[in-house]
């Protein structure tokens, strides 16, 4: 993330996304003259964020909002925060953890929907997957929090690390669809999920984090009744390409919205 990004232009944001090479940069501007705290700490800081991935800017991204308001805290105290993004406002709790510094988002509502049989086969053929490798009591949908998702549930663990697709053909289906990312799960139990997202919109083979895929996903859990409500759901990501993440989602009682915690650690240049 670039902490003051308020005299880059979009040019010049492209062209640091993509020398950085991750799925999302975020580039965030502090809003109101002032981005430490003022001594009220209830009080929350208002930032205005955008995020780009090498390719493309992208609306709304999760994991990237966890590592920025991470690094806010970490930088500034922890407290309240409040990114502006094209997605809308997203309000964000930093405090300190047992393991360190962590932040929750609340998420943009979140909505789902069927997969269409047309859109499913040609996501199979893309994954070079079959109707048998899916898991019957998690139908595919296509699930919204602020960018829309597929959401498709593999039948084995090994199915799900076994990942091989088609990226043109994936990428194509997914520019065609509009969709962010390709979320593909597997329920080791009803509270805890493996994670992978195919990410060819944004330039790249695989995401190991999705904040926004994984408020997607509580959603399509709660809309569902495939969890209890309230309650929390861990997402293990990134496991399978030696970046393991874990995502924590709460379903909220009487609220389409889901908040997804998460920490952030930082890495210098031998671990990329």
């Amino acid at each position: 993330m670039v902490l003051d990004a308020e005299r880059l232009s979009v040019a010049a944001r492209l062209r640091i996304a993509l020398a950085v090479n991750y799925s999302e940069t975020a580039f965030i501007e502090p809003m109101g003259g002032a981005n430490i705290f003022s001594g009220a700490p209830d009080s929350p800081r208002e930032f205005k964020v955008r995020y780009f991935s090498p390719l493309a800017e992208v609306a709304f991204c999760g994991h990237a909002t966890i590592a920025s308001a991470v690094a806010l805290a970490d930088r500034d105290g922890p407290g309240h925060l409040i990114f502006h993004t094209l997605a809308g406002p997203i309000p964000i709790e930093t405090r300190h953890c047992q393991d360190g510094t962590c932040a929750s988002l609340k998420s943009p509502p979140t909505s789902t929907r069927a997969a269409e049989p047309e859109e499913l086969s040609e996501a199979l053929i893309a994954l070079r997957w079959s109707d048998g490798d899916l898991d019957p009591r998690y139908p595919a949908h296509v699930s919204f929090a602020s960018n829309n998702h597929l959401v498709i549930a593999a039948a084995s663990r090994k199915r799900l690390a076994n990942l091989d697709y088609n990226f043109p053909a994936l990428a194509d289906l997914m520019s065609k669809r509009q969709w962010t990312t390709v979320h593909l799960v597997f329920a080791e139990h009803p509270d805890l999920f493996h994670a992978r997202d195919p990410f060819p919109p944004g330039g790249v083979v695989e995401d190991p984090a999705t904040g926004a895929a994984a408020a997607a996903f509580g959603g399509y859990l709660r809309a569902l009744r495939l969890s209890k409500v309230p309650g929390r759901v861990t997402i293990i990501q990134g496991e399978d390409m030696g970046r393991r993440s874990e995502l924590f989602v709460d379903l909220l009682v009487n609220d389409d919205r889901v908040t997804v915690t998460g920490f952030a650690s930082r890495i210098g240049e031998h671990d990329r």
